[in-house]
């Protein structure tokens, strides 16, 4: 987008930094993933509940520090360091695991990384909504969401170069490397470009009300909001480490390389799904898109049941290109909406995240427990009935956010 334009409090930042930054992050990011599940339960033959222990434990923890990160967020003006030291720490968890993975240091480890893990998508957002006016934020918004998820592809795929070629625990020696390359990318941002009364939710112009927490708990849309991604994320999260057991199951040998496919058919889908959402979040409102990502997940669910050939399962995760981009690229829009003017834009992201991150923190135990006394297909159905749910609060209760200053009306609160 050669046309893109940022606030001219610094001629030195360009938006090619920020696509950078979104593109290594999910470098960092993938390389750990399920591909820490795959290798726990096929490498070191963890059982099922063993792993979703760690995940749901690890998770939970990680939850604790979501609304702190992100008032600290929304408060700071070191949003730069912020990612470093993070990216730093998430390097130190990284090394740990491939040094010993046996329980309590993955336990330990795994914990550590998701505390970090909470500073990436809030301080990402913030310094969007730092650099760029409110006209451009939709645009932007879907373009950082496309080359997160170009990032996702290009870690995929040497991910499973590199676990077919070596090792899958040599995979987790990808992180530091991307998380120094991820640290360069933040520190091309100048810090004196970010704007940082509208990087916490200030409009255009710099009017913020100061609102309290509370706002957290009267927005009903928020609220409405919240519970449709618990329900989201605990359907979707369980998903993709399923499948990627099943086939590490059947293909030992080729278990990152089919990860990896995995991964790729949904980040290809995901890449072109959130420039869409960029260009037509202002032109259609945000809850018919919405609707759109929902619908897909249960159709996933029961889809993944019908056949455990690799074709098959990799074929279906394709959808997953469609539900999560939608999802991940229009929840800091819907957000950004429902708190204009209130300084409390990245607290409002915190929030959500945890409640969301909950969700998938609880399906990761749920699903392996199903898993080791029902099955994969029963595992699979109840992720189904759970974006079922979901699909029906969003319909009944959930309101367009796209407010009147945008090309489509409607309330925010």
């Amino acid at each position: 987008m050669a046309n893109e334009q940022t606030t001219p409090t610094d001629r030195r930042f360009h938006p090619r930094s920020l696509d950078a930054l979104n593109f290594l992050l999910a470098d960092v990011r993938g390389a750990l993933g399920p591909f820490l599940n795959v290798f726990l339960v096929t490498e070191r033959h963890w059982s099922q509940s063993s792993v979703g222990l760690v995940t749901a434990i690890s998770g939970l923890l990680g939850l604790v520090a979501q609304t702190p990160v992100g008032a600290l967020i929304d408060s700071t003006r070191a949003k730069r360091a912020l990612i470093v030291a993070a990216l730093a720490l998430l390097a130190v968890g990284a090394i740990a695991i491939y040094a010993w993975p046996s329980f309590w240091p993955v336990m330990i480890a795994n914990t550590g990384i998701a505390l970090v893990g909470d500073v990436f998508g809030p301080a990402v957002s913030a310094l969007t909504l730092g650099l760029f006016a409110r006209g451009q934020l939709a645009r932007r918004l879907g373009r950082n969401s496309a080359f997160d998820h170009a990032g996702n592809v290009a870690i995929a795929a040497f991910a499973g170069l590199v676990g077919w070629l070596l090792s899958q625990r040599a995979v987790f020696l990808l992180v530091p490397v991307c998380a120094l390359a991820g640290s360069l990318a933040t520190l091309s941002i100048p810090a004196s470009a970010i704007d940082h009364d509208r990087a916490r939710g200030g409009d255009d112009g710099g009017h913020t009300h100061s609102s309290g927490l509370g706002v957290l708990l009267t927005c009903r849309p928020l609220l409405v909001y919240a519970f449709c991604a618990m329900l989201f994320h605990f359907a979707n999260a369980p998903l993709l480490p399923l499948v990627g057991q099943k086939l590490a199951a059947a293909h030992k040998d080729l278990a990152t390389a089919m990860m990896s496919a995995c991964i790729i058919a949904a980040q290809l889908i995901m890449l072109p799904i959130a420039l869409a959402v960029g260009r037509f979040a202002d032109r259609i409102g945000r809850k018919p898109i919405l609707l759109a990502g929902f619908a897909i997940l249960p159709v996933r669910a029961v889809l993944y049941t019908l056949s455990d050939a690799p074709g098959w399962l990799i074929g279906v995760q394709l959808l997953d290109g469609i539900g999560a981009g939608i999802f991940g690229a229009i929840t800091p829009l819907v957000i950004a909406d429902l708190m204009r003017g209130t300084g409390r834009y990245n607290v409002a992201q915190g929030a959500v995240a945890t409640i969301q991150g909950a969700g998938a923190s609880i399906s990761g135990l749920a699903a392996g427990v199903v898993v080791d006394h029902f099955g994969y297909a029963t595992a699979c159905l109840g992720a189904g009935a759970a974006a079922a749910v979901a699909l029906l609060a969003l319909i009944v209760a959930m309101p367009e956010t796209a407010s009147r200053g945008d090309d489509v009306p409607g309330p925010r609160h």
